[in-house]
């Protein structure tokens, strides 16, 4: 299996405002110089983290969904992150991962941000997303989520060959966990305490963007993104506080040996997940 790159982009929002994220994020994603498999924005990228569904919501084709293929074919990459979407006449807090050739997946966030009373805005989402890139299994999930271990848990791992098999499907594991997030600063512990906790349980990688600055809320965003190994270990070099693109190389040998040497996926127990 080859070897994949990922970049990960902690940057302020400007509040409610579509256009001049697009344009933030448009410069940001052409500065990157190096070749990438997948460029990773936070929960909210063009709006920042709003209950104004109603008035900020677009269709599932969109002018930030249209933004996010001309940039994935611009970069030969997948570009994903959240924003919200409006499909009859329901509203999606709604993952988009879109592939270079203009075809895209959804995931819609399962936990709805009951302090910020998401719930009484937004539809949750009743399916999980596992994707492939390059041959590594991906599964991206939306911030709150991440306070959730059974939803993002991966079923038992056998090891066969040095190859991960699923005692039930292979549709149910996967290689790495993805985090997109407007996280505020003021619960930053849960936040860095988890992400490591997800990537020790699930041996796997994790990788979780936050963005930085104050929303229109006025609650602050320390950012703390982060990319971390199997073994819970930060790998990534960004800062909190600081914009900052990173791309980080992850290495599936590393992730394949670990969880050879150190199997303990096989003793995990059987679980069902009901909707």
């Amino acid at each position: 299996m080859e070897d994949i790159k990922i970049t990960i982009i902690q940057s302020e929002l400007h509040w409610e405002n579509v256009d001049k994220n697009l344009e933030l994020f448009s410069k940001k994603i052409s500065a990157i110089s190096e070749q990438t498999d997948l460029i990773v924005l936070p929960e909210m990228f063009n709006t920042g983290f709003t209950m104004n569904a109603k008035n900020l919501a677009e269709k599932a084709d969109g002018k930030t969904t249209q933004w996010m293929k001309q940039k994935a074919k611009e970069k030969h990459c997948v570009v994903t992150g959240s924003l919200i979407i409006e499909e009859e006449g329901k509203y999606f807090n709604r993952l988009i991962w879109m592939k270079p050739d203009g075809s895209y997946h959804i995931y819609d966030k399962r936990h709805l941000f009951r302090l910020a009373n998401e719930q009484n805005y937004y539809s949750p989402g009743n399916n999980r997303l596992i994707v492939e890139l390059k041959g590594w299994r991906i599964c991206p999930l939306v911030c709150y989520d991440l306070r959730f271990p059974v939803w993002s848990r991966n079923k038992k791992l056998t090891v066969d060959n040095l190859q991960l098999t699923n005692t039930d499907s292979r549709d149910s594991i996967y290689d790495i966990l993805i985090y997109v997030a407007n996280w505020p600063e003021r619960r930053a512990h849960p936040w860095k305490t988890l992400l490591p906790a997800r990537t020790i349980e699930n041996q796997c990688y994790v990788v979780g963007v936050n963005r930085i600055g104050n929303d229109g809320n006025n609650i602050y965003h320390s950012g703390d993104s982060a990319v971390i190994n199997a073994k819970g270990e930060i790998i990534s070099k960004t800062k909190a506080h600081e914009e900052f693109v990173e791309t980080v190389k992850l290495s599936y040998k590393e992730l394949e040996e670990f969880r050879k040497s150190f199997p303990v996926g096989m003793d995990a127990d059987d679980f069902e997940i009901k909707s």
